[in-house]
């Protein structure tokens, strides 16, 4: 059986994370190479614990020394005297170093923790770079073999990589703008993010209310889990516990999710409230709840399928670009926090929430409140598709040709009687 080195995401057809392994120089026994991660998806970040990379040597290279980076397990390294190579594995497993790693093993873009951001939210951080020097390898572009089998985590699986093909040379500037240098040779490896191949539990969903229906839809019952199918005693926590503060550890991006106890036992719910309703406009309250008492998101994103988002005309407190991967049809938004405003999504807590409101402008072509249009099709978070709720529970418009015709006389019959009434008594 063949299996697709190709993975497909519908909202972001030409997604992918390059990632570009430039030779810079040979050495006695081998070369030196940076190697530059790019996130080229628009709304899928890379989050803690971060990346992991593997790939399979086509000879029996050896990694002399890294900067930016390390491997995961040293392998057995006996048959060498005196220097030591840092990894003799055939299949090496590289990780990002953490933030505050010593200059002298730094180069740029490095020592993120593995964090890559979308490179539409933060392009200035949607790329991470090591340099590795490789042993018992060739020394010319003839005798050099591109390693096989790259592997990325991020951390889970989900990521599938095609085979190394090599590319016309990198180019460099020089700090100074003056001078132009070239890689001796370079090869790219293509990644791309299936959500199917990721088998993820998920971690959102939606809620749904507007001002013509009382009817609240809530997450779908178990969207993301149950509460009586935990493994582990202590898995959630109710909001009025008295212990909370006890119950609820030091935050960490390694900690195990503590949820708030909920119907749906989703760490994130996104709200969608149709608010208001103008003359030629209507008006819809966004908000994200975090039910995690044990993990915040920072530069979190919303990706948003609604057909009215051609006609979007205002946004409050939140950054948008539209996501148009077909040409002529304009129905999916992209959403982020402002810088240093609202892009930090708190645990759960009194804080553990961000909200905006978006005005649409009517078409009268197409604008209705009939059959739950004024609801989104397909809400992400964070890359993940959230659970809608079943399109027969959303708040439909009330029924107005059931109205008891009486209540239009009611005024009226009120006043005879009273007057009958009076008249009986006087």
């Amino acid at each position: 059986m063949v299996v697709s080195a190709e993975a497909y995401d519908a909202l972001d057809p030409t997604g992918n994370i390059t990632i570009k392994w430039d030779v810079i120089s040979w050495t006695p026994d081998g070369y030196v190479a940076v190697v530059t991660m790019y996130n080229f998806q628009q709304y899928r970040h890379i989050q803690a614990p971060g990346w992991t990379l593997g790939w399979t040597w086509a000879k029996k290279e050896v990694i002399w020394s890294m900067m930016g980076s390390q491997t995961t397990e040293q392998g057995d390294c006996s048959k060498y005297k005196g220097n030591t190579p840092h990894c003799c594995k055939k299949d090496p497993t590289v990780v990002d170093l953490l933030p505050g790693t010593p200059y002298n093993q730094q180069i740029a873009n490095c020592c993120k923790g593995g964090v890559l951001n979308s490179w539409v939210q933060d392009p200035a951080n949607a790329a991470s770079s090591f340099q590795v020097s490789v042993g018992a390898a060739g020394t010319t572009n003839k005798t050099v073999r591109v390693p096989r089998n790259f592997t990325l985590k991020a951390p889970g699986p989900g990521y599938t990589c095609g085979p190394a093909k090599i590319v016309k040379p990198t180019k460099f500037i020089t700090a100074d703008k003056r001078r132009i240098t070239q890689a001796m040779m370079t090869w790219n490896v293509t990644c791309t993010y299936s959500q199917f191949l990721a088998q993820k539990t998920p971690t959102c969903c939606v809620s749904l209310s507007s001002f013509y229906n009382n009817t609240i839809v809530n997450c779908p019952t178990c969207a993301c889990g149950c509460q009586n199918n935990a493994t582990e005693s202590g898995s959630c926590v109710s909001e009025r516990t008295s212990h909370l503060a006890s119950a609820v550890p030091g935050k960490s991006t390694n900690a195990p999710p503590l949820l708030q106890c909920t119907s749906h036992m989703c760490p994130v719910r996104i709200h969608w409230h149709v608010k208001l309703n103008y003359k030629e406009y209507w008006r819809v309250k966004i908000t994200i709840n975090n039910f995690n008492y044990a993990l915040n998101y920072s530069q979190w994103n919303l990706v948003v399928q609604h057909p009215n988002f051609d006609n979007l005309t205002q946004l409050f407190s939140f950054n948008y670009k539209p996501l148009t991967p077909y040409a002529g049809l304009n129905d999916t938004a992209m959403l982020w926090g402002l810088k240093f405003y609202n892009d930090f999504l708190n645990e759960a807590g009194p804080l553990g929430n961000v909200q905006s409101e978006l005005l649409f402008r009517k078409d009268a072509s197409t604008f209705t409140f009939e059959k739950g249009w004024a609801f989104p099709r397909r809400i992400y978070f964070n890359g993940d598709n959230c659970v809608m709720p079943p399109p027969d529970a959303y708040p439909w418009l009330p029924n107005t040709g059931l109205k008891p015709v009486i209540s239009l006389f009611q005024p009226v019959m009120t006043i005879l009687a009273s007057c009958v009434f009076l008249w009986a008594n006087m």
